[in-house]
């Protein structure tokens, strides 16, 4: 189990009981850790960097959904999820050649909270491979992708944390497995704002991060020709791909004059558009989630693209809380999703 010792929550104290979610200062989660509690934790380097020891793993993040409305950045408090209440949780990490183990040691009921470092092999493997893993779409794992700053970006590395021994990683996995009572069962509900254009279908012929060529409407052309042509440089537009059904994000990075970086990689056989603009992310997000039943609520993450395009700072967009990440896990990489996950 990949240094995956087993490390289980302690009892809940009644009296120290917090929000499941909630941002809270650095001292109050050293406190939380010193009592036992089993969390997801989300900060900057900076302030995980002084966390003890204990049941918890964490991811390095500045951006952060909160309950009092929209998307704050934060360099010195800590998003505390505490798992200690939701079920049995044991902690694990895994290297980038370990990540079959995720789902294959998940419980049979419950899931396994994972966060992965932007631009690790870790990552890649994980977005290229997940959805190929034995129990991958029966034993649910969900989670973020750590990121920095984004002034940081090509000065730091992201950064995910081990808490049985405090440790930082830059490539690796870590996971909180949540074995839930038999009474229980984890739904997890992904919000994407973005339906196909119906114009061009685009197919790739490899699963890649980096394309050159692919198929517009059966004829062979250069990705990055194709993209300025239409004007869609600018990144805002994430391609839409059609997993039977399921509309599954992929982000462009960015557009080079032969080539094009993506967030996620495309997949062969897997019909794409581009997406339809999307005028107001927060008037969206607060008719989409009004729309959802959200109780129940353990764990929510919000892309940080929807941040940055949607121009999401102090705008409320609903109930949920948790960090805005570098891409979100709902069983596979997606992006320019909001991934809540409920317990029922």
């Amino acid at each position: 189990m990949g240094e995956g010792s087993a490390c289980r929550s302690c009892p809940a104290d009644q009296s120290v009981r917090m929000s499941m979610n909630q941002l809270i200062s650095l001292q109050a989660a050293i406190d939380l850790i010193q009592q036992g509690k089993a969390l997801s934790l989300a900060g900057t380097e900076a302030t995980l960097d002084k966390l003890p020891a204990g049941n918890w793993i964490a991811g390095t993040i500045p951006y952060f959904m909160v309950a009092e409305g929209g998307t704050v950045v934060q360099d010195d408090r800590v998003f505390a999820t505490d798992l200690s209440d939701v079920g049995n949780v044991t902690l694990a990490c895994y290297g980038a050649s370990e990540l079959e183990g995720i789902a294959g040691h998940a419980p049979d009921n419950g899931f396994a909270l994972t966060i992965i470092p932007a631009a690790s092999e870790t990552h890649r493997r994980f977005s290229a491979e997940a959805a190929s893993y034995k129990d991958a779409f029966l034993k649910p794992t969900v989670g973020w992708i750590a990121g920095v700053h984004l002034n940081d970006l090509g000065k730091a590395s992201p950064k995910v944390y081990d808490g049985r021994t405090a440790t930082k990683h830059t490539d690796r996995a870590v996971v909180a497995y949540v074995a839930l009572p038999e009474d229980k069962l984890v739904q997890v509900d992904i919000v994407n704002l973005f339906e196909p254009d119906g114009q061009d279908t685009l197919r790739f012929h490899d699963t890649s991060f980096n394309v050159r060529e692919c198929e517009v409407n059966g004829e062979k052309v250069n990705f990055a020709e194709y993209v300025n042509r239409r004007g869609l440089a600018h990144g805002q537009l994430p391609l839409v791909g059609d997993f039977a059904g399921a509309h599954v994000n992929v982000s462009l990075q960015k557009v080079h004059a032969d080539h094009v970086d993506l967030y996620a990689p495309v997949f062969p056989g897997v019909d794409y558009h581009f997406a339809s603009p999307v005028s107001d992310y927060a008037a969206a997000f607060r008719s989409r989630l009004a729309d959802q039943d959200t109780s129940g609520t353990v764990v929510s993450c919000n892309c940080i693209l929807n941040f940055v395009f949607g121009e999401l700072e102090g705008k409320a967009i609903g109930g949920v809380q948790g960090p805005a990440t570098f891409g979100e896990i709902a069983y596979q990489l997606v992006n320019q999703t909001l991934v809540n996950v409920r317990v029922l």
